[in-house]
Parts: structure tokens; C-alpha cells; sequence
């Protein structure tokens, strides 16, 4: 559930983790096309103690001991999965643009909001029951979501939880996802 604070921020893992996502997200009109708003989270990136925080929020919500493996959806994903992946001492995977992964590799292809993509995950990536957290950077449509836990079920993961930094609730990617949870740490 998503917690909301008096000054209108929220995300599920409570007001403070949600006003530290929201301090440092860049809002750049018309990228990558007109009409679009992309969310920017390199400053959150470039900040060492608010990333800290922002991964240690994420390992807190989800528990160091419930996932075996993070899965990092290109690119940005791949800064988050890799840093709470070295936070709990587990594996990360990533999950990738078509042709970019040299064996075997599960396909899937998915229409975004501005587009059409293709993400790839290698065959061999999982054993049967490797519990899996999926993180990425932002919550859109869900098509991007959508795909990679497809991905890693049919390579054999069991998905053991999605996060995000940023959900742009407005384009109901959380209800795309359902029933599935999604843990969002800025809901806007």
C-alpha cells in the first residue's frame, strides 16, 4: 500500500524515501520525443549517501534473505540491481536490448509508451526456484515490467519481487502488473 504524507508525496516505502526519490528526479520536456516528460534519476545516481539510502530502503522492504538473485532491466536498472546485489552478497542478472547477449537467450517483445522494444535474458540465467527481485529505475505502462517478469519465469526464476524508484501511477503500469505487487519507493 501506498503510504501518502501531508505534503502529498508517497510511495510504499513511507513519505521520507519518497521526498528523497522526488529531491532529485530532473523532470526534461520532449525526450526522447515531443509530447514526452522523462524522469531523470541521475542525480539520484550521483548523490552517494541518497542512493545509499535508496538502496538500503529497497533491501529493507524486501529483506536480505528473500531473493537469491536481482534482475537490472537496461540501462538504469542495471545501477540498481548491481548495487543491491552487492549489498546482500547475491548474483545480478541483466535483462537486455535484443541481440546484445551473446547465448541463448529468451525473447520477449512489448509496446512502449513512445515505441516498440525487445529484451532478451539469457536461457541458462536461473536454476528452477531461483527466487528473483526485479528492479528497474521508472514505472510507466508496465510493458517493460511485464516483460521481464515474463522473462524470468520462462527461464526458470520465480519472481520474489519487482521495485522501482519512480511510478508515473497515471499510466496504470502497477494495475498492468496485478496481480502481482509492486514496490515503488516515489508514486507520482
Amino acid at each position: 500500500m501506498t503510504e501518502t504524507h501531508s505534503s502529498g508525496v508517497r510511495g510504499d516505502s513511507g513519505p521520507e524515501v519518497a521526498r528523497l526519490v522526488a529531491s532529485r528526479v530532473l523532470d526534461v520536456p520532449d525526450f526522447p520525443k515531443p509530447g514526452v516528460m522523462f524522469k531523470d534519476l541521475m542525480p539520484l545516481f550521483a548523490d552517494g549517501a541518497a542512493f545509499r539510502d535508496v538502496i538500503d530502503g529497497i533491501v529493507a522492504y524486501h529483506g536480505r534473505e528473500s531473493f537469491d538473485t536481482v534482475v537490472g532491466i537496461e540501462a538504469r536498472g542495471f545501477v540498481v540491481a548491481a548495487a543491491i546485489a552487492y549489498a546482500t552478497g547475491v548474483g545480478v542478472v541483466p535483462v537486455r536490448k535484443a541481440g546484445k547477449l551473446p547465448r541463448p537467450a529468451y525473447a520477449a517483445s512489448y509496446a512502449l509508451e513512445y515505441g516498440e522494444a525487445t529484451l532478451e535474458v539469457h536461457q541458462d540465467a536461473f536454476t528452477a526456484g531461483h527466487r528473483v527481485l526485479v528492479v528497474d529505475d521508472v514505472l510507466a505502462t508496465g510493458g517493460t515490467a511485464a516483460a521481464t517478469l515474463d522473462l524470468v519465469e520462462r527461464a526458470g526464476g520465480t519472481v520474489a519481487g519487482f521495485t522501482v524508484l519512480l511510478e508515473l501511477s497515471f499510466l496504470k503500469g502497477r494495475e498492468r502488473l496485478a496481480p502481482r505487487p509492486v514496490h515503488a519507493l516515489l508514486t507520482v
